[in-house]
């Protein structure tokens, strides 16, 4: 919310380490943030405001634009 740019609210999230490039899920609930050397996504639940899930995955992660899919 940036009606009041004095007064943002900030909120720290534990991750992992290298965070780099993120996007929104199809629902914008949740934020998708790469660390691509830890090979690893963190998945932020925006709507609670807290880590929703630290997954593991493969090689280089990177959920940034054009992450998302939608089948017709």
């Amino acid at each position: 919310n940036y009606k009041d740019v004095d007064a943002l609210k900030i909120t720290e999230i534990g991750g992992a380490r290298f965070l780099h490039d993120g996007g929104w899920d199809s629902t914008h609930r949740y934020f998708l943030v790469a660390a691509n050397q830890s090979h690893k996504i963190a998945v932020v639940d925006t709507k609670e405001g807290k880590l929703a899930k630290l997954v593991e995955v493969g090689k280089i992660p990177h959920p940034g634009r054009g992450a998302n899919f939608v089948h017709p």
